[in-house]
C-alpha cells in the first residue's frame, strides 16, 4: 500500500489532556496517516486548526524528535524565543531532549493544516513550559502529573470536583 488515499483516512478530535485542560484543543483534528500506512518507528500526522485553535499545550518532549511543516493556511509557532509566523512551505524541528516548549495557534479566520512526524519510543516524558504540569506515557497509556510526580489538583484542571 505504498500509495494512501487521504480522502479514506479520518480526521479525529479529542484529547488526553485531563479535565477541563481539553478544551484548549478543541479547536483541533488530527489525521493519523502514518498509522494508516502501518509506520511503526515515527508518528506521521496531518493536524487541522480551526480558527483560534491551538496544536498543543506549550511542551516539550525528553526522547521524541518532532518535525512540522505547513501545508495550508497559517498559523503561530509560540516557543520559548517568540512567536514566529508560518506559512505553506515553512518548517520548524524540535529535536528530544531540547527544553523548547512550543505550540501552534491559528490566528486566522481560516483553517490551517500542517504536516508533524515524530520519533516513537516505548516511554516518554513531556514538560509543559506554561503550568507546572508533566505527562509520563508507557504501553499502559499516559499519566500527567505535577512536574515533580505528585497528582494534579483539581485547580489545576479546572474540575470542580
Amino acid at each position: 500500500m505504498p500509495k494512501l488515499d487521504l480522502a479514506q483516512i479520518p480526521f479525529k478530535g479529542g484529547s488526553s489532556y485531563p479535565g477541563q485542560l481539553a478544551e484548549a484543543v478543541v479547536g483541533r483534528s488530527n489525521q493519523r496517516i502514518g498509522d494508516a500506512a502501518g509506520l511503526t518507528q515515527y508518528g506521521v500526522n496531518i493536524v487541522r486548526l480551526e480558527p483560534g485553535g491551538l496544536s498543543s499545550l506549550r511542551h516539550y518532549h525528553l526522547k521524541q524528535d518532532e518535525f512540522l511543516m505547513m501545508v495550508s493556511g497559517s498559523c503561530t509557532l509560540i516557543d520559548d524565543q517568540g512567536e514566529h509566523e508560518m506559512l505553506p512551505g515553512d518548517c520548524a524541528a524540535f529535536p528530544a531532549g531540547e527544553a523548547n516548549g512550543h505550540h501552534l495557534k491559528n490566528n486566522t479566520d481560516a483553517p490551517a493544516s500542517f504536516l508533524v512526524v515524530g520519533t516513537r519510543t516505548p516511554t516518554e516524558t513531556a514538560y509543559y513550559s506554561d503550568m507546572d504540569m508533566m505527562v509520563k506515557s508507557d504501553a499502559n497509556g499516559s499519566r500527567f502529573t505535577r512536574k515533580d510526580g505528585s497528582p494534579l489538583t483539581a485547580d489545576q484542571i479546572g474540575d470542580e470536583t
